[in-house]
């Protein structure tokens, strides 16, 4: 692996160069971080608590710059990036009270008038493997809760948002956090798969698709030593059900569906709708999709969605979707590509009723999929037909198919007239089957940063054994 290589990113949007970097050394980051480790994990828990609060104080001041890098670095509006750096903010006071709730101390009863203990150690080093879609937000998620908890971290930040992942590490270095305490490794797939497989790390925190959490699993799985917490993808379904409200599910099934063009694990990829109400929703939805304003970041007025992360990604969605349409699928919006060069594309809805074998894969962009259905079961079963199980909404239907919806569906979050995507952050954040290995993150993050230590205690040593001995 040559050191000598250089990362460059550049912006989606317009194709600009943002920022070049050389190549990170594994050997050399890891190392860095096993000797920063014993002390930092030997300080008191309020010095580690008041060093992230000083983290979001410094985010906070440099706000507005953060959110335009991330805009211009990702191609999502900056109403959008805004967001993302109010929820790396927010993360801070979220995962303290978090820690105190999943790994808090606990006397137990002992015998012989000792004393019995619950405490929580963390694991050493963890490695933090951050996706392009939220490049601050989300790694960050796996970055306090694992500093709270005493550990140090290694981030490789997706080589599509190095800068992004860059500028997260620089905040915290500005805190009087030790720089070798959290550090960004720059490089592409290689650097990331030395870093999980490297004996120096003890923990490998992951978001991003299946493809590759998949083969960190793999990679990993004669190292039971080693904690993996996988937050994967979802080909998540909304059902549609009896509403009187049709704008209301329209605006819902939008929001759920081209958020963040579509590249959110969370987004709803499948819509099934009870077929007495199809032409109705289907007109609905498309006539709302229609109205999005698809533009670069910074565009006045602001657009609701921005481009796809590169070409190659728009290029790949593209055939997805000659995919679906030459196998039976019926376009309802098609799938298009108003700049050549730039990976903008429209928000696309296709019908896959009539297909055979619909694909069950996480096609990450703005893409829904419709299915019609007769009735309730077979739209639960419908649902149910993934691999993967991050989110599903109902939207629609009475308390009684809710809580069937509810009871039957395999997903880590499911929402009644809701969307499928924003999560509360209050709440644990995963899925299962491909979506996840269930360690969810966000609130319960905490329980992989550290493990769960026994103790009983006797301040002098006091024993007697009374059976099986000759007398003495």
């Amino acid at each position: 692996m040559s050191h000598t290589a250089e990362l460059i990113s550049y912006e989606p949007a317009t194709g600009a160069e943002l920022w070049r970097a050389a190549h990170g050394n594994v050997d050399e980051l890891v190392d860095r971080a096993r000797r920063a480790w014993p002390a930092w994990a030997s300080e008191p828990l309020s010095k580690r608590i008041e060093l992230v609060r000083r983290f979001a104080i410094q985010v906070e001041k440099d706000q507005e710059a953060f959110a335009q890098l991330i805009a211009r670095e990702t191609g999502k509006p900056l109403w959008e990036a805004r967001t993302e750096v109010a929820a790396v903010i927010a993360k801070v006071d979220i995962s303290i009270k978090a820690y105190s709730e999943r790994t808090g101390q606990r006397k137990l009863d002992s015998a012989l008038q000792g004393s019995a203990a619950l405490r929580h150690k963390p694991h050493g080093v963890m490695a933090v493997l951050g996706p392009y879609n939220f490049p601050a937000h989300l790694p960050n998620g796996h970055i306090i809760p694992a500093l709270i908890a005493g550990n140090a971290i290694v981030f490789k930040p997706s080589e599509k948002t190095p800068a992004v992942g860059e500028a997260l590490v620089g905040y915290f270095a500005k805190t009087g956090i030790p720089a070798d305490l959290v550090q960004c490794l720059v490089g592409g797939p290689d650097e990331g798969k030395a870093l999980v497989a490297h004996p120096g790390v003890d923990g490998v925190l992951f978001t991003g698709s299946a493809q590759v959490g998949i083969a960190i699993n793999r990679k990993l799985a004669t190292d039971p030593g080693k904690i993996v917490a996988l937050e994967m993808g979802g080909n998540n379904p909304i059902v549609l059900w009896d509403t009187p409200k049709m704008e209301d599910a329209a605006a819902l099934i939008i929001q759920s569906a081209f958020t963040t063009a579509g590249q959110r694990c969370t987004a709803g990829r499948r819509l099934i709708v009870k077929s007495s109400m199809y032409d109705e929703a289907v007109s609905a939805v498309k006539k709302l999709a229609s109205r999005i304003i698809v533009d670069e970041p910074f565009a006045e007025p602001q657009p609701f969605m921005g481009c796809v992360i590169d070409n190659n990604t728009a290029d790949q969605l593209t055939e997805s979707f000659l995919y679906l349409l030459s196998n039976g699928g019926k376009a309802i919006s098609h799938l298009r590509r108003p700049i050549d060069d730039k990976p903008f594309l429209s928000p696309s809805i296709i019908d896959v009723t009539g297909m055979k074998e619909r694909p069950d894969v996480e096609l990450f962009g703005p893409l829904l999929q419709v299915i019609k259905v007769d009735d309730f079961d077979e739209a639960i079963a419908e649902a149910n037909n993934t691999r993967f199980g991050l989110s599903a909404s109902l939207i629609g239907g009475d308390p009684k198919q809710y809580n069937r919806f509810w009871a039957n569906i395999r997903a880590g979050i499911v929402n009644w007239n809701r969307p499928t995507n924003g999560a509360s952050s209050a709440a644990p954040f995963g899925g299962i089957g491909l979506s996840g290995n269930h360690r969810p993150a966000a609130y319960y993050a905490a329980d992989y940063c550290a493990y769960p230590v026994t103790s009983t205690e006797v301040d002098q040593p006091r024993a007697s054994v009374g059976v099986g001995f000759t007398e003495g």
